[in-house]
């Protein structure tokens, strides 16, 4: 969509925030090799500037596809796309000296390749908002997408273990060198289904049946869709082996029918619900096992991770927990510094482990500069939601928003020991392609979306830079507000 005239589209304010991030990046790259190889290479910014260079790539596509788009959501995730590059040449820098080899180069090992996966995701961002023009267009397809994202969650866990499992969890599909995880790309297709099927049924599924402690609780009858998520993610806590991603799609559906309805009595049916069926599941792995087994044995871990009965398992034990906690305590506040540390002595530190590898060398000041950066983009996405004029998109950036802000608490959460570990990934940050493809997929709908909502309307007056045209005292329950599209 062109820019209308006289209006301001803050391109360049995203600009200077996108070269900001980036030499942040190349800061923290220097400070990498310092300590590293005692000497800061000449080559030291070459990462930074590739990345620069594919980030302001973007840039351009959505100047001039989704010009008000907000200005503040790439840069952000440019920041935390660029320090987990940075990071992983990192551990690999550390790999090459231990075993006495040449220095890799910027293209090699793992650094290398999340280069050219953040070049993928960078690409798949771009086609999404050349190709998609106007976010209602997915409406179109909301039943097509429920089905795909039903048949990518439950893909790995009908597949053998030798093509599915990894440490545990029944997440990949692995052919040959080459894994991917459907269900980062599953959340995507989930949200859009949620959203169409909610704006369809929002009035019945308002109606109350009785109050209860000041709450209004919805009829029996209309409890089906809730009942059938969240046995499909029971299924997927129990034969996927994951807790994080049944909380995920669980906690995706319940949030998005608590923002069409306004019924504070659907969280609180859902999270009984969830925790209900996780603690059933808890007490069937203990005397029955089965299925349960696992995740029995990642509780069992979770509430003593100290134990050697736990931290002598090869698999499936506690010691990635502790030696990540350890990591995390030896950061303390301000970190041994970027290069410093000894993140490698934490398993899987490029993937599910990384933020501990990180805390260690930023320290909880660095720690919580990220959370920040992750919150900034949560907050953005949520204010898309509230700008946008029709309920199908309010729907889809409140549940892309809390897709994404869900994702780092359970991170982050099953790091620091708060509930149990599990198979996600840190947006952004962690090795691997499925899940920076799908996230970045993430970020250009909420680009789209946001754009939509800080557009000025075509003959009214021009919003302002928010984005949003209704005076403050209209603000109040925005974000529930349906607008028939």
């Amino acid at each position: 969509m062109s820019r209308i005239p006289g209006t301001k589209t803050r391109r360049n304010a995203e600009l200077g925030l996108l070269a900001f991030a980036m030499l942040l990046v190349a800061v923290f790259a220097a400070t990498v090799e310092a300590n590293q190889l005692g000497h800061v290479g000449s080559a030291f910014w070459v990462p930074a500037a590739l990345l620069g260079l594919l980030f302001f790539g973007l840039h351009m596509v959505v100047r001039f596809t989704a010009p008000y788009a907000d200005p503040v959501l790439l840069p952000a995730v440019a920041l935390i796309n660029g320090i987990g590059v940075v990071f992983l040449r990192r551990l690999d820098l550390a790999k090459a000296i231990a075993n006495k080899e040449a220095v890799p180069g910027v293209f090699a090992l793992t650094g290398g390749r999340q280069l050219a996966w953040t070049l993928g995701a960078l690409m798949l961002a771009a086609i999404l908002l050349l190709v998609i023009r106007d976010h209602k267009v997915v409406s179109r397809y909301a039943y097509t997408l429920g089905l795909v994202g039903i048949v990518l969650v439950m893909l790995p866990a009908v597949l053998p273990r030798s093509l599915s499992e990894v440490n545990g969890a029944k997440l990949w599909i692995k052919l040959g060198p080459f894994s991917i995880q459907p269900g980062e790309f599953a959340k995507l297709a989930l949200v859009s289904f949620f959203a169409y099927y909610l704006v369809r049924k929002r009035e019945v599924l308002s109606l109350a049946s009785r109050r209860f402690m000041g709450i209004d609780f919805p009829r029996g009858r209309d409890l089906g869709p809730v009942v059938t998520v969240w046995l499909l993610s029971l299924l997927v806590l129990v034969f996927e082996k994951d807790l994080g991603t049944a909380l995920l799609y669980f906690g995706l559906f319940v949030v998005t029918l608590y923002v069409a309805t306004e019924r504070a009595s659907w969280l609180i049916i859902g999270l009984v619900m969830f925790f209900g069926g996780v603690y059933v599941a808890y007490l069937l792995g203990a005397a029955v096992g089965g299925p349960f087994k696992n995740f029995y044995d990642r509780a069992s871990v979770w509430l003593d991770p100290f134990n050697s009965a736990f931290y002598n398992r090869p698999v499936g034990g506690s010691y990635q927990l502790v030696q990540g906690l350890l990591g995390l305590g030896t950061g303390g506040m301000f970190g041994s510094g970027p290069g410093a540390g000894s993140p490698g002595q934490v398993p899987e530190v490029r993937t599910d482990f990384i933020f501990a590898g990180l805390g260690e060398e930023i320290g909880l000041f660095g720690l919580s500069a990220l959370l920040v950066a992750y919150l900034l983009i949560v907050e953005r996405g949520l204010r898309a939601a509230i700008g946008v004029r029709d309920s199908f998109g309010k729907l889809v950036a409140g549940g892309l928003a809390f897709t994404l802000g869900l994702q780092v608490f359970v991170i982050v959460g099953g790091i620091t020991g708060l509930i149990p570990l599990t198979g996600q990934t840190t947006p952004f940050l962690s090795a691997g392609g499925s899940s920076l493809m799908a996230n970045w997929l993430l970020i250009a709908m909420l680009l789209r979306i946001s754009d939509a909502a800080r557009r000025p309307e075509t003959g009214g007056p021009v919003a302002p830079a928010g984005g949003l045209k209704q005076p403050p005292a209209q603000l109040h329950g925005a974000m529930t507000e349906v607008i028939k599209p």
